[in-house]
């Protein structure tokens, strides 16, 4: 009979203790995620329901936009904290922020209710961000701000705005909530593009130096 050597069995150990603790695709975090993705076709549905300005349909496509908001709100911290972070989450979670926040802001602009202009200067600055953060990834990763956290929620409050039929102050108040989110988006675009140069320069000149 023929014995496993010590060392390998070991190792074998560690292998099925990491997969054992390594999280499973269904987990809290993950569901919320696919929830939130699930929500956008029903959202935009629901926009265009009525003619899409009728403010009973309105108010339902308001609630889808709440719950998909709420749930970014949860699922990326839960998935940190109880160690649910997954290939599957690293991928759909911005990819379903992007989703719902795109499709509210297009609907609004086909729908008349919001400059195109707008939209254009909020998905473009998102796209661009994403892009980059993969242009400078090997050389390490950009942090969330507390810019770019005041930016998403200053932006969700904007748009959700928009999204009910609101008219009188309200209407005039969104307007100059939708303002800051354009200036929180521009003026955190432009410091993220700032700290990819950077972070890009210092991450070429170490590889320069180890080159050496």
């Amino acid at each position: 009979m023929t014995s496993t050597p010590a060392s390998a069995a070991g190792g074998g150990r560690t292998a099925d203790r990491a997969r054992a603790a390594a999280p499973g695709l269904w987990n809290i975090a993950n569901i919320l995620t696919m929830v939130r993705l699930l929500l956008v076709p029903g959202f935009v549905l629901l926009m265009f329901a009525g003619g899409g300005h009728d403010p009973a349909w309105r108010s339902l496509a308001w609630a889808a936009f709440s719950i998909a908001m709420i749930t970014d709100l949860f699922d990326g911290e839960l998935a940190r904290r109880h160690n649910l972070v997954t290939d599957f989450g690293k991928i759909a979670d911005p990819i379903a922020d992007k989703a719902i926040m795109g499709a509210a802001l297009v609907c609004l602009s086909l729908l008349g209710d919001l400059p195109w202009w707008v939209t254009a200067t909020i998905l473009v600055r998102e796209l661009g961000i994403t892009l980059m953060r993969f242009w400078v990834i090997r050389h390490g990763v950009i942090p969330a701000s507390r810019g770019g956290k005041l930016k998403t929620l200053t932006q969700g409050i904007a748009v959700g705005m928009y999204i009910l039929a609101l008219t009188g102050p309200l209407a005039t108040l969104r307007w100059w909530v939708m303002a800051l989110a354009v200036v929180l988006t521009v003026a955190t675009g432009l410091d993220y593009v700032r700290q990819a140069v950077v972070l890009r320069r210092r991450g070429l000149a170490r590889e320069r130096t180890d080159g050496r």
